[in-house]
């Protein structure tokens, strides 16, 4: 008789925990959260349930450690072209490119999640992202250091803005922007605001 019992791997600490979390991101990303559970994620990822129940307690820990998990090995990079705008568009070509593959796909699969946990975009958005300095702020402060911004310092509202309307523009059209909606975003709204704003002197 052949055991249906998951086969319990070798693999040990960090290469574990990373399996286990890049099968519970696929489940979720295939079944959504009603079908995101411990046996599930176990079983895709051919360990024992109890080794997930060591780390995870129930699958909301689960959950939130897959996000986190994601976050990091989806991290994008400041980078660093020399400019504020183009360092912008890198950073908006990065996120469209890599992310709009499953931004609107989320606000399915995550539906479950938001209704029965009170869970939230911002709080998913909070999770995937990776603590301490966001990629608009060291953008900006290079920019600051270069002279093309001046001294005073954007409200981080500012900063978000153009990651803001590019995931509004992914969630309404279910689809990846286009080159010419990412220019827009950077030269007609972010650079003249962001350019106003840290020149302005108070004075009327």
């Amino acid at each position: 008789m052949i055991s249906k019992t998951p086969h319990v791997s070798r693999r040990r600490g960090a290469a574990l925990e990373s399996a286990i979390l890049d099968a519970a991101w696929d489940q979720l990303l295939e079944a959504g959260y009603d079908k995101f559970t411990i046996d599930a994620v176990a079983s895709r990822s051919e360990t024992a349930r109890s080794v997930l129940y060591r780390r995870w307690p129930s699958r909301i820990d689960l959950l939130e450690a897959t996000i986190r998990h994601r976050g990091h090995v989806d991290e994008i990079e400041a980078p660093d072209t020399g400019s504020l705008r183009d360092d912008v568009l890198a950073v908006l070509h990065e996120v469209n490119d890599r992310r709009s593959g499953f931004i609107g796909l989320f606000t399915v699969r995550l539906g479950a999640y938001f209704d029965q946990e009170g869970g939230t975009p911002a709080r998913f958005r909070r999770l995937f992202l990776p603590e301490g300095r966001s990629l608009m702020d060291v953008i900006v402060e290079r920019a600051v250091a270069r002279g093309e911004l001046g001294p005073n310092p954007l409200p981080d509202r500012i900063k978000a803005l153009p990651s803001d309307l590019l995931r509004h523009d992914l969630f309404m059209s279910m689809r990846p922007a286009s080159p010419e909606t990412i220019a827009e975003i950077v030269d007609v709204v972010f650079l003249p605001l962001a350019t106003s704003l840290a020149s302005h002197t108070g004075d009327s």
